[in-house]
């Protein structure tokens, strides 16, 4: 389960998490936001960093995702309606950001003595599937590590966090209650309309006349005529046990007639004219019968129905699995969620306020100038 579980969990608790503009960063961009060192933190942001502990959060670590969407986005009209938008998501990332230093600091206080030695090992290794990543060319992972602001060494510190916090939460989760039958009877009427919904759908074998393709060599038949007779011809052959879709092969005109005449399913309402009023008919018969001979303008069809399904959904004995994983994932979501807002409360941060508001300004004036 810790698979399927952890790397939501480094999204939920490493990304900035600020709806619609961090869905749009790549796991490489979020690598451009590791754990600042109190020690050396950069001077790019005028200097300007909220202080949690040890650690600091500073303001270009902040800006430069904000900066970056917006660059590409319709800009506010003014200052004030900027702020209005935007603030609400920066409080969010900067909460997150606090959550992740404290749980960061508690998780270093938690773990064993030989911690470091463990983490050296596990950040050579996520170094090394990097590498990999850029097919072992090091020149070309160094110069995407440039581009996200870092090196070797403060990549190597960032996995170091990463695996830390993410060993350390994992710990602190409760164990997994039951999931009961009701539990999950309860979550697949909940949702089965949203994640298994399978709609309506049709699929069968046509036999498609068009009069303008047919040769007439009797003068007082029309080649409607013509086409009507044909098809009660080829109806009465089929009757008798001909095949359709050999009969389809010789004498329907439809673009399918190389495939016997067979259809790929369709939903019925994706049905274009004239084909449409086949989705009707196939609402009068069942799987295996054929229609008689449907006269549309340019056409006279023959239907041989396939399959049909209306709109339903997967049934729960195919879905047990997906529900019970999405109710595992749901309460550890639930537990993040309720240590990371204790240890932002944790942190009563007097300037957090104008940070965010420094950081707001700069946002905008970057996002206006094209900085």
């Amino acid at each position: 389960m810790y698979k399927y579980f952890l790397p939501t969990l480094a999204m939920i608790l490493i990304a900035s998490g600020c709806g619609s503009v961090e869905k749009d960063l790549t796991e490489a961009e979020l690598a451009k936001i590791p754990f600042a060192q109190k020690q050396d933190f950069p001077e790019c942001s005028g200097g300007l960093v909220l202080t949690v502990g040890s650690e600091t959060i500073t303001a270009n670590e902040i800006i430069a995702p904000f900066t970056e969407h917006f660059r590409t986005t319709t800009q506010p009209s003014s200052f004030e309606q900027f702020k209005n938008q935007v603030r609400p998501q920066l409080e969010t990332i900067v909460s997150n950001k606090i959550s992740n230093a404290m749980l960061y600091q508690q998780a270093k206080q938690k773990m064993s003595d030989n911690i470091d030695e463990q983490l050296e090992k596990a950040a050579k290794q996520e170094i090394n599937k990097f590498i990999v990543g850029f097919k072992g060319d090091y020149a070309r992972a160094e110069e995407s590590l440039k581009q996200m602001g870092m090196d070797w060494d403060s990549f190597k510190e960032y996995q170091k966090k990463l695996i830390l916090s993410q060993s350390y939460i994992s710990a602190q989760l409760p164990q997994n209650e039951p999931i009961t039958y009701s539990n999950l009877i309860k979550s697949y009427n909940e949702m089965k309309y949203e994640f298994f919904a399978l709609p309506a759908m049709l699929q069968f074998r046509l036999i498609d006349i068009q009069p303008e393709k047919l040769q007439v060599t009797d003068p007082n038949q029309s080649r409607q005529q013509f086409a009507m007779s044909m098809a009660e011809d080829l109806i009465k052959q089929i009757n008798q046990g001909k095949d359709f879709g050999e009969l389809a092969k010789i004498y329907s005109h439809g673009h399918r007639r190389t495939f016997g005449g067979l259809w790929k399913p369709v939903q019925p309402e994706s049905l274009a004219k004239p084909y449409d009023v086949l989705a009707t008919l196939a609402k009068e018969i069942q799987p295996g019968q054929i229609t008689d001979p449907i006269t549309v303008p340019g056409h006279v069809l023959i239907m041989k129905l396939e399959q049909k399904q209306t709109d339903t959904v997967k049934p729960f004995e195919d879905v047990q699995k997906q529900i019970e994983a999405k109710i595992i994932f749901e309460r550890r979501k639930q537990a993040i969620d309720q240590i990371s807002e204790k240890l932002a409360s944790q942190a009563e941060l007097g300037n957090k306020s104008a940070f965010i508001d420094f950081c707001l300004t700069k946002i905008y004036q970057n996002s206006i100038n094209g900085n």
